[in-house]
C-alpha cells in the first residue's frame, strides 16, 4: 500500500474509546421500559386505571432519553473517521448526556407541577393499582440499573486495556525557524477510566425512575394504612428536588467539556515540569488543555529557550504525561535575559 511522505507526522483524530458495552446495555433498557410502557398503557385504558396510564405516559419520557443515548453513542461510532470532525466525534455522547439532563429536568418540573397541583386539589387515589404499578416500575428499573451497572464496569474495563497497548498521537507544528455522590458513580468506569455522560444520563434516568417508585410506595402504603393522602404529593415534591440536583450537575459536567473548560490542573502541572526538564531556559509560554473525548486530552503547548530542540525531541518527552491524546508543540527562541515561565 503506498504511503504519502508526510504520513510519519499525520494521523487520525479517532480519540473515541469503544461502547459498544455501553450501547448494547443502553439498548437493552431501552427495549424493556418501552415493553413496559406499552404494557401500562393498554392495561390502563383497559381498566380504567389511570395510575397505570400515568406511569406508562411517564415511562415514554425515559425511553425518548435512551433513544438519544442509543443514537449518540452509534453517531459517535460511525462518524468517527469523518475529517470534518476537526478532533473527531468524542464529544458527541457528551451532548447526548446534556440532552437528557435537559430531559431530566423536563421530568422533574411536571412532578413537581404535578405535586403542587395535587396538595392543594387532591385526587381519589386507587391505592391497590398505583401500589402495584409502583412495584412493576421499580423491578423494571432495577433490572434496568443493573444492566446499565455491568455495561459501565465493563466499558471502563475495555478502556483500560486500550489505554495500555495505545500509542501516543501527537502532532508537531513548527514555525519560524524551530516550528515544530452522585448515584451515577455506580455506572462510572473503574477508578482511572473515563466517565461516560451518556451512560451516566441514561442510569439517572433509571435511578430518577426508581426513586419515584419507591418514594409512590412509601407514601401509597401511608395514605392506604394511615390516612396520609397528602404525603403522595410530599414525596413527588422531593423527588422532584433530587431529579433536578442530579440533572443540574449532569449539565454543569457535560457543558464543561462542550464548552473546552478543563479543570485538570494536575496535567497541566505534569506539562510544565516535563518542558522545564527537558533543558536548562525551557519553559512553557502558553498553554492549553481541552478535552476531546472521555479521558482523552488534547494540548497545545508554546515553548521557549534560550537553545531550543526540535518539536520532535519536546514530543517525546510530553510522551510521559498520561492522558494526552493529540499534542501541538510551538517551539521559539527566546532572545531576552529571561526566559522563565511567566508567573
Amino acid at each position: 500500500m503506498a504511503t504519502h511522505p508526510h504520513d510519519r507526522w499525520t494521523h487520525r483524530h479517532d480519540f473515541v474509546p469503544d461502547a459498544a458495552e455501553a450501547e448494547r446495555g443502553t439498548r437493552w433498557v431501552m427495549v424493556l421500559t418501552a415493553v413496559t410502557m406499552v404494557a401500562e398503557i393498554i392495561a390502563g385504558t383497559m381498566s380504567g386505571s389511570m395510575a397505570l396510564l400515568a406511569d406508562g405516559w411517564h415511562m415514554a419520557t425515559h425511553v425518548a432519553a435512551f433513544a438519544i443515548a442509543i443514537f449518540a453513542y452509534r453517531y459517535a461510532r460511525t462518524r468517527a473517521g469523518d475529517a470534518s470532525f476537526a478532533f473527531g466525534t468524542g464529544k458527541v455522547t457528551v451532548l447526548g448526556g446534556f440532552a437528557s439532563a435537559v430531559a431530566l429536568a423536563v421530568v422533574a418540573l411536571v412532578m413537581a407541577i404535578e405535586s403542587v397541583t395535587r396538595l392543594f386539589a387532591p385526587l381519589d387515589i386507587r391505592f391497590d393499582d398505583a401500589i402495584w404499578v409502583a412495584c412493576i416500575g421499580l423491578a423494571v428499573n432495577v433490572l434496568s440499573g443493573v444492566i446499565l451497572h455491568r455495561a459501565g464496569h465493563r466499558h471502563g474495563h475495555e478502556h483500560e486495556h486500550e489505554h495500555e497497548h495505545e500509542h501516543e498521537h501527537d502532532h508537531d507544528h513548527e514555525h519560524a525557524a524551530h516550528h515544530d455522590h452522585n448515584p451515577a458513580a455506580l455506572v462510572q468506569p473503574r477508578e482511572g477510566g473515563p466517565p461516560d455522560h451518556n451512560l451516566r444520563a441514561a442510569y439517572l434516568h433509571v435511578v430518577a425512575d426508581a426513586l419515584t417508585s419507591v418514594l409512590a410506595i412509601v407514601a401509597l402504603f401511608a395514605g392506604k394504612y394511615l390516612g396520609l393522602n397528602w404525603l403522595d404529593a410530599a414525596m413527588g415534591l422531593v423527588g422532584a428536588a433530587l431529579i433536578t440536583r442530579w440533572a443540574w450537575g449532569l449539565a454543569i459536567d457535560s457543558s464543561k467539556i462542550l464548552l473546552d473548560r478543563t479543570d485538570d490542573a494536575e496535567t497541566g502541572l505534569a506539562i510544565r515540569r516535563v518542558v522545564a526538564e527537558a533543558g536548562p531556559g525551557d519553559s512553557v509560554a502558553d498553554l492549553h488543555l481541552w478535552q476531546v473525548a472521555p479521558g482523552r486530552l488534547a494540548a497545545a503547548v508554546t515553548i521557549v529557550s534560550h537553545a531550543p530542540r526540535a518539536a520532535d525531541y519536546y514530543r517525546q518527552r510530553l510522551a510521559e504525561v498520561g492522558g494526552l491524546a493529540h499534542v501541538t508543540v510551538e517551539v521559539n527562541e527566546c532572545h531576552d535575559n529571561d526566559c522563565r515561565e511567566p508567573r
